[in-house]
């Protein structure tokens, strides 16, 4: 009888234990699981988007589709975002932010408007540390080379050479020729602004924007709106990610489009995304997050005319990005990430400041 009852309670304990393990691995083999649940509980996400509209319809469409997860969006440029979520103090109208330039999230980060409390898994996917926020306020998806686009039709019309370097935008014969974005609403001039000044200092660099102020016919909302007037030859030469180019001669057939990387240095954006302070739906936002940096995301981007270089390393890079040579390696080696983190807010101030506020061309209405 003692005999029986102690085999019994051995087998009952083996038992326990390959239940256990079996939990165990179950668990390790579907770390999301409890996320996902989660999320699903809270059962709907509001995503603010300033990558290109068709990608980021794409990436909440297909969020919605495999987590059941009710997915709103609104795209709105990368200087509109923080100015609305402040303006709503404490009590963000989204959960999420996906693409655009960094420089924008970095001023949201620094005034409190993004959480940091949690750290993705799939960021260990991460191929540099560049491509995240040091105290881990955004996390990267994609980067994309900052440059020219010139319509080479019009070039040769006006008996015009394309502009080699930041310092060719400054001749003559190319006043009314060139177009920029806001620096009031977009992402892409802040980073002009900082690798301006961190190429020829501070106030040279202020100096210089002043004297391409001069060029400039039009300041647009957006950061992709030069390149997107550059084949028709509305805008002859556009400042602007090199990515949008690529859009326009391989989606659009503009065959006149032709990409610069300017010889004495450029500088590169890094597409984030990252989850607002006091969003309602947290749950969904980490989802989100660990999705956004996930291949089932970042390759929808070349599916929809986005056509950036990807930073994580399980995903496969877009051919058009390779085809056209724009390797993340041509980012001028001395350009500060952190320093520009620090500094975007008040470069931008400065240069409004030397404008005078800005002319008509500057007006967001």
């Amino acid at each position: 009888m003692k005999k029986t009852l102690a085999m019994l309670l051995t087998l009952i304990m083996v038992l326990a234990l390959v239940g256990q393990a079996g939990t165990a691995f179950a668990e390790e083999a579907d770390p999301m699981a409890e996320l996902v649940a989660a999320a699903q509980a809270e059962g709907e996400l509001v995503v603010y988007g300033s990558c290109e509209e068709d990608y980021l319809a794409a990436a909440c469409n297909n969020f919605e589709k495999m987590y059941g997860i009710k997915t709103s969006y609104q795209r709105l440029s990368t200087g509109e975002v923080p100015a609305k979520i402040e303006e709503e103090n404490g009590k963000p109208s989204a959960d999420v932010w996906f693409g655009g330039t960094n420089n924008p999230y970095d001023t949201a980060a620094a005034k409190g408007l993004l959480d940091n409390s949690y750290v993705p898994v799939n960021a260990s996917h991460l191929t540099k540390d560049i491509y995240k926020d040091p105290n881990g306020y955004w996390y990267g998806i994609y980067t994309g080379l900052l440059g020219f686009m010139v319509n080479s039709d019009e070039l040769t019309r006006l008996g015009l050479e394309a502009p080699q370097t930041w310092d060719d935008l400054l001749k003559p014969e190319y006043q009314g020729l060139i177009w920029l974005s806001n620096y009031n609403t977009a992402g892409t001039p802040k980073l002009v602004a900082n690798l301006m000044i961190q190429l020829k200092g501070h106030d040279e660099g202020i100096q210089y924007l002043k004297d391409l102020d001069k060029n400039v016919q039009i300041y647009t909302k957006s950061g992709s709106g030069p390149s997107k007037n550059v084949g028709t030859g509305e805008c002859v030469i556009g400042i602007g990610f090199l990515h949008d180019g690529i859009t326009q001669i391989v989606d659009n057939g503009y065959e006149n489009v032709a990409l610069v990387v300017p010889a004495d240095g450029t500088a590169c954006e890094i597409g984030p995304v990252a989850i607002f302070k006091g969003c309602a739906h947290p749950n969904a936002a980490r989802l989100f997050m660990e999705y956004a940096l996930s291949p089932d995301c970042v390759e929808l981007a070349a599916k929809n005319g986005s056509y950036q270089f990807l930073v994580i390393d399980n995903a496969q890079q877009p051919e058009e990005a390779i085809k056209f040579g724009l390797d993340p390696s041509l980012v001028w080696d001395g350009y500060d990430f952190a320093k520009a983190a620090k500094d975007t807010e008040q470069n931008v101030k400065d240069v409004m400041e030397a404008l005078n506020g800005g002319d008509d061309r500057f007006k967001t209405e």
